[in-house]
Parts: C-alpha cells; structure tokens; sequence
C-alpha cells in the first residue's frame, strides 16, 4: 500500500473527518390522500395512496360492537 510522504496537519485530519458525520434525515412531503407525512414518489405507509390511486389495501380490524347473529 501507499504511505503519506509527509504527516498531515490536525486540522486537515478534522476537516476530512468532520464531513461524515452529516448525514440528513430522508426528504417527506404530504400525501394527497389522507395527510400523512410519507417520502416522495413513495406508496403512502398510513393509506396506501399513490398518485391519486389505491395501490395497497390497508387491512382494517372489525368492530366488535355488535353481537354475533344466530
């Protein structure tokens, strides 16, 4: 491997080091369906929206108000 012909500075070392701990939280925007916050260009996690059309049924549980008929 290839050794530094000369040693670099403290600061040099720290500015290279520093750039990597930046790292930016994922871009999200509204969905058109049902407001969610969701990543653009993405199916809507909360509906399964995308561009105006059901792409994932969500599965909703049954309510047990009523009682069972016989």
């Amino acid at each position: 491997m290839a050794n530094p012909k000369k040693k670099h500075t403290r600061m040099r070392t720290d500015l290279r080091r520093h750039a990597n701990w930046r790292i930016s939280a994922p871009s999200m925007s509204k969905c058109s369906n049902c407001g969610a916050p969701s990543r653009p260009h993405h199916i809507c996690p909360a509906c399964g929206f995308y561009g105006g059309e059901l792409l994932i049924a969500k599965k909703t549980k049954k309510k047990e108000d009523q009682p069972p008929q016989q």
